[in-house]
């Protein structure tokens, strides 16, 4: 569907502000409160899934131009890419208040998708930041602790395919990503365990 007039217009003044080309923008409709979105810089394109939630999706759309703004984020030493980092976060609270996001929501809204948005927003000085991570450290510490027992013993792993997955055959575990590379490529037999817990 065309995006909204609103949308199209804030992608222009950001780009603008900061002299950078404006990106593609994709603009569909889903059934939730809450927006989602996602930025391809190879693509020069930003795409929103809109909710119905007005805030959030001005929210989303911040948030993915704040991407499109941010430098491109650095590789860790394990090869893992920090997406919403602190030099992120600068950017994006920095465009949500120059555009009418209230820091109360801005926290609100990006807590809800990353906890990691509250820390970066107490150390760069956004309000309320550092009593809504207090709140949030308080709501774990409250949690009871959860129990462990043992469900499967320590076996060796046989990989197996499951459909579209590939799991162990004597638990039935789902094996992916790099540890079902590292399995692939071990040597000597991998085992594991397989625990269970309880509150």
């Amino acid at each position: 569907m065309t995006p909204p007039t609103w949308a199209r217009d804030l992608v222009r003044i950001v780009c603008a502000a900061d002299a950078v080309d404006e990106p593609r923008l994709a603009w569909r409709s889903r059934a939730g409160e809450h927006s989602t979105g996602v930025t391809r810089r190879q693509d020069g394109s930003i795409a929103v899934r809109a909710g119905t939630d007005i805030t959030d999706q001005r929210l989303t759309l911040l948030h993915e131009l704040a991407h499109w703004l941010a430098p491109a984020p650095a590789r860790s030493r394990r090869r893992r890419t920090q997406h919403h980092g602190r030099e992120f976060y600068a950017v994006a609270f920095g465009l949500y208040r120059r555009h009418g996001i209230a820091d109360a929501d801005a926290l609100r809204l990006e807590s809800a998708r990353y906890r990691s948005a509250l820390g970066h927003a107490h150390e760069l000085g956004i309000a309320g930041a550092r009593d809504a991570l207090e709140a949030h450290r308080a709501v774990l510490r409250a949690r009871p602790r959860r129990r462990w027992r043992v469900l499967v013993d320590e076996h060796r792993i046989r990989l197996e395919r499951d459909g579209r997955w590939t799991v162990c055959a004597t638990c039935g575990q789902k094996v992916v990503g790099i540890t079902l590379a590292r399995i692939r490529r071990a040597r000597r037999p991998v085992s594991h365990t397989l625990m269970t817990s309880a509150s």
